[in-house]
């Protein structure tokens, strides 16, 4: 009985210990906020903006080819830290969808 009061013992120190070290961690890697995007056409690009946060961001725009073989043409940008611009070139096809993608 004593040995089973120690393992239980054991494993809520344990659960106790990885919630302290976990806990601290998931707080200090915010996924950025404040996010914003541009898109240009005519000069055929895409960007993303975060003002906030300590993650990273990049902007993705989702066309369509103008042949319908052609299908959709997919487009992210680079991962950039929070403050800074991610930034892409697009095609002159019609766009469908853009969004930004974030992480913590």
């Amino acid at each position: 009985m004593n040995a089973r009061k120690w393992v239980v013992a054991a494993f809520a120190t344990t659960l106790l210990t990885t919630g302290l070290v976990v806990g601290p961690a998931s707080s200090a890697f915010a996924a950025p906020t404040d996010c914003s995007y541009q898109l240009n056409t005519v000069e055929r690009w895409a960007s993303s903006y975060c003002a906030s946060g300590t993650g990273e961001h990049r902007i993705h725009v989702l066309q369509k080819h103008f042949l319908p073989e052609g299908g959709y043409i997919p487009i992210e940008g680079p991962w950039v830290p929070a403050g800074q611009t991610s930034w892409t070139s697009i095609t002159a096809h019609t766009v469908v969808n853009v969004w930004i993608e974030t992480r913590g």
